[in-house]
């Protein structure tokens, strides 16, 4: 059989308008099957990274509190020789609470700043979007 040969062999045939509709749509849900897998996968990263971010802001808490503990009595003491104790637990409770407060911002802004969308999905769909209606014409 020669490939200059027009008309099908005997037994062969062209596959029909609903045969390549069916494998599209085939085809189409096995691509939105893994569009959604994609997208768990990529949710699922995002999720573990604002765990790790908001471990981050839990450890910067606790970190404000074991420095308020363990450093207030100490500071409160020695600045209480210059001044008024009250005076001395409201200048150490300030410094520790700025503290506290920095290192949990640090947290906070590195989670205003991520990007939460699915990017790599929305993009994917938007190819297969494309692909799909060329498919179609």
């Amino acid at each position: 059989m020669s490939a200059s040969n027009t008309t099908a062999p005997a037994g062969t045939r062209e596959r029909s308008i609903g045969e390549l509709f069916g494998e599209l749509a085939s085809e189409t849900g096995t691509l939105v099957r893994q569009e959604v897998q994609l997208a768990k996968t990529e949710m699922a990263q995002k999720a573990t990274f604002i765990g790790k971010q908001a471990a981050i802001i839990l450890v910067g808490a606790l970190l404000g509190v074991v420095a308020l503990i363990t450093l207030s009595g100490a500071l409160v003491l020695l600045l209480g020789q210059a001044m008024p104790l009250w005076a001395a637990a409201l200048i150490v409770t300030g410094l520790m609470g700025l503290a506290a407060f920095l290192v949990a911002n640090k947290g906070l802004s590195a989670l205003k700043n991520h990007d939460l969308n699915p990017t790599q999905t929305i993009a994917s769909l938007k190819d297969n979007k494309q692909w799909a209606t060329k498919q179609l014409q």
